[in-house]
């Protein structure tokens, strides 16, 4: 994930994004469990993206049991603290998430970094809404995640990571940076093509 450094120009960190990506794994191995939704065994990965769609970090190798949001505050403390380290600017940053990310911990995380969350509120299936002040949403910023979705179907060309046939936690991740150093390097020569 050093590779970052070389198209640090390229970056536009006005809002960052984040989702998970559920890899069935058809042989088992470490962090691997079954995920309903997907009606079988996973393992779930969490980049954090900028806004032209660049992989600035990601979190470990998650069970597919787990929901998105399972041990969310550690995990985005780590990945911010990744990110600036890397004297990368985020501060100011719109922070964009789903629903499942709706927690009380990671948008504490978010607020001591210093970002601004624009987290999809999660209902969790009310009929009235929530007492209280409603929280900070902007849509028109949500709706510019959608660069995330490119990102993740660059991703998927990549069989190796589409289908999880390692069995070693350290194996996978590792081929995922791989593909994102790939995926990072392919997207600065394209942006330059459009200049």
């Amino acid at each position: 994930m050093r590779s970052i450094v070389w198209i640090q120009e390229e970056l536009d960190t006005h809002h960052l994004n984040l989702d998970g990506s559920h890899a069935p794994a058809k042989k088992g191995g470490e962090a691997v469990a079954y995920q309903g939704r997907k009606k079988t065994k996973t393992s779930n990965v969490l980049p954090i993206t900028d806004a032209n769609g660049f992989i600035l970090a990601t979190t470990g190798i998650i069970a597919g049991n787990h929901n998105d949001a399972f041990e969310l505050k550690d995990t985005l403390r780590t990945a911010f603290k990744f990110i600036k380290g890397l004297g990368i600017p985020i501060a100011g940053s719109y922070f964009n998430a789903d629903a499942a990310f709706d927690t009380k911990a990671a948008r504490k995380v978010c607020f001591n970094h210093p970002l601004i969350p624009n987290i999809v509120e999660n209902t969790r299936s009310r009929k009235k809404p929530k007492p209280g002040r409603k929280r900070l949403f902007i849509p028109q910023v949500y709706k510019l995640c959608f660069t995330n979705e490119r990102t993740f179907a660059w991703i998927d060309k990549f069989c190796a990571l589409l289908l999880r046939f390692d069995r070693k936690v350290a194996h996978f991740m590792g081929a995922h940076f791989i593909v994102y150093t790939r995926i990072n390097l392919r997207h600065l020569l394209a942006l330059k093509k459009v200049q």
